[in-house]
């Protein structure tokens, strides 16, 4: 289709890398862990919290490089997809040596992969991120971020009834001040988390999202708590939008090695995740 930019166009984006250098800071954690209602309190020297890293590296833009949306103007490190709706759709995380709060971290992002699917609201854009963060001891977090790129019209559908999953292990509830405390701590700018004109008007949602990564950390933190130590992997899939305003029921099962993990709002599971812990010696 004219003026429709090809497939092959966004492969010049394929291998595009950079590099960010942060130092892990108690108060971003401190301030993330009270935002959840959790009543622990780390300090220089204490071990990172499981995603904790998401509230570092951050993406500090000028308005001028920020797009209508909030996000990033398309072209710079991310590919130009010619799509006007973005989602971080799901990752994966292998945990290899522990981060400690007060450390010098090193991460290198990778562009290493874009695929063009049609799915049920239409063409759908996939782009893979890897990230490599390094601190004093070596490798220590293996990362790969799915984002989802696709049209504008209705919001994505609702996800499957939550039936025969886990046991109901704690609830959460999401208010704008949580979403906004988040966005801040990660410096996420996309308006569909805190301008509910904007997600009701421009992106046809009926509230304010929920964070894909507020409800990853959540369920990381469920499953150190199942497991009784930190995650060694953990993948995460949204499934489906959930929504402010109404309460996250975080389910968890345990399964060999590891644990099953879901978010539920409404009935209908928003988030699945697993994670595994090393076998005791």
């Amino acid at each position: 289709m004219q003026g429709r930019p090809r497939m092959t166009d966004l492969d010049a984006w394929i291998g595009r890398s950079e590099e960010r250098i942060d130092t892990l800071d108690p108060a971003r954690s401190n301030a993330l862990l009270a935002a959840l209602g959790d009543a622990r309190r780390v300090e220089r020297g204490d071990l990172l919290p499981a995603l904790h890293h998401w509230v570092h590296f951050w993406p500090v833009l000028s308005p001028a490089e920020t797009g209508p949306d909030g996000h990033p103007r398309k072209g710079g490190f991310l590919p130009p997809v010619p799509l006007p709706r973005r989602m971080w759709a799901g990752g994966q995380l292998a945990f290899q040596t522990p981060l400690r709060l007060g450390e010098e971290v090193r991460r290198r992002s990778t562009v290493s992969a874009i695929e063009e699917k049609t799915g049920r609201s239409g063409r759908l854009v996939f782009v893979t991120v890897r990230h490599e963060l390094h601190g004093p001891s070596g490798l220590a977090i293996e990362e790969r971020q799915d984002l989802v790129y696709r049209e504008a019209g209705g919001a994505a559908a609702e996800g499957p009834l939550a039936e025969g999953i886990g046991p109901e292990t704690r609830r959460v509830e999401t208010d704008p001040v949580l979403l906004f405390r988040y966005s801040a701590l990660t410096m996420n700018s996309h308006r569909i988390h805190y301008d509910l004109p904007y997600a009701r008007q421009e992106e046809s949602y009926p509230a304010l999202v929920v964070q894909g990564p507020l409800q990853a950390t959540i369920l990381a933190a469920e499953a150190e708590r199942l497991l009784g130590a930190p995650p060694t992997t953990f993948e995460f899939r949204g499934v489906s939008a959930a929504l402010c305003g109404a309460p996250l029921a975080i389910h968890a099962s345990s399964e060999a090695p590891g644990a099953r993990l879901w978010s539920v709002q409404d009935g209908r599971v928003r988030m699945t995740a697993r994670a595994a812990a090393r076998a005791a010696d």
